[in-house]
C-alpha cells in the first residue's frame, strides 16, 4: 500500500553551523548590574533597590539585548524599524527608548548603550566556548549570524573565540536581517557550504527563516546570563552523520 506521507529523506551531515548571538551564544548581563554600571560612569552611585526599580521601567521601555519594548513612542517609529540596519538608528531607538524613563540621572541612557557597545556589556554562555572549540576540532565551519546595528567581532576577540568563528554575517553590515532569506544564503556563501548542510542555531522565528533556504534549524530559548545554554545538542546534530 502506498503511504500518505513523503518519504522521509535520510539526514545528510552537517557540515557548518550558524549561530544566532545574543540569546544562543551570549547575553546581555543582568538590568540590574547595567543600571549600577551606567550610574556609576555617570558618577552616580545607586543603591541597589532603586536600581532594581529603575532596571525594571527601563527593561519595559527596551533595553539593548531585552525584550521588545511594551511600546515604542511614534517618535521612534522610523528608527526603530530601521536599527538593526543602520548603526545611527541602532543607537537611536535604544537611546531614545531609555530616555523616555525618567531616571534622575544625567546621561544614564547613553552610559547604558555605551556599555552594550563593550564586551563586559555581555557574557558568553557556559557552554559556547566548549561548543565552539568542538565543532573547531571536528573541522565544521562557524558563521555569527545576527541581526544587530554593531560590531560584534571585537567580543569574541576579547573572549578568545575569534578564531573559532570563519564569518560574521550582520544585518547592519550586508543590508538584510532574519529572517530574510538573503541573509542565511550569505552566511552559507561565506562558508562555501550548500545550505542543506548547514545548521542554524538561533532562540526564534527570526532564525527559523533559514527553512526557507534549506538549512536545518534548532531553536534553543535563551538561558540567563552566564549559564549553559542547551548547546550540546548542537555537537550530538554535527556527529551524528559521522559516526
Amino acid at each position: 500500500m502506498n503511504s500518505p506521507f513523503p518519504p522521509v529523506r535520510p539526514r545528510r551531515p552537517v557540515q557548518a553551523v550558524l549561530f544566532d548571538f545574543q540569546g544562543t551564544l551570549a547575553q546581555v548581563t543582568n538590568p540590574v548590574d547595567q543600571v549600577l554600571a551606567a550610574a556609576q560612569e555617570c558618577g552616580v552611585t545607586l543603591e541597589r533597590a532603586r536600581a532594581t526599580v529603575l532596571a525594571d521601567r527601563l527593561v519595559t521601555a527596551g533595553l539593548p539585548g531585552g525584550p521588545p519594548p511594551a511600546r515604542v513612542p511614534p517618535h521612534l517609529a522610523e528608527v526603530w524599524a530601521d536599527r538593526d540596519l543602520y548603526p545611527h538608528a541602532h543607537r537611536a531607538a535604544y537611546t531614545g527608548l531609555a530616555a523616555t524613563v525618567d531616571t534622575g540621572v544625567d546621561g544614564l541612557a547613553e552610559a547604558l548603550y555605551e556599555r552594550v557597545l563593550r564586551p563586559e556589556g555581555w557574557v558568553p554562555y557556559a557552554d559556547t566556548e566548549a561548543t565552539l572549540r568542538a565543532l573547531a576540532a571536528l573541522e565544521v565551519p562557524v558563521a555569527v549570524v545576527s541581526n544587530i546595528g554593531f560590531d560584534i567581532r571585537p567580543f569574541f576577540a576579547h573572549w578568545g573565540l575569534a578564531d573559532l568563528v570563519q564569518a560574521f554575517v550582520l544585518s547592519y553590515e550586508v543590508g538584510r536581517c532574519k529572517p530574510d532569506p538573503a541573509i542565511f544564503l550569505r552566511a552559507c556563501g561565506a562558508l562555501g557550504v550548500d545550505p542543506e548542510l548547514t545548521l542554524m542555531v538561533g532562540d526564534g522565528p527570526a532564525d527559523a527563516g533559514a527553512v526557507q533556504v534549506g538549512c536545518s534549524v534548532l531553536v534553543l530559548p535563551p538561558a540567563e546570563a552566564g549559564r549553559a545554554n542547551g548547546l550540546g545538542t548542537v555537537l550530538d546534530l554535527a556527529t551524528a552523520g559521522r559516526r
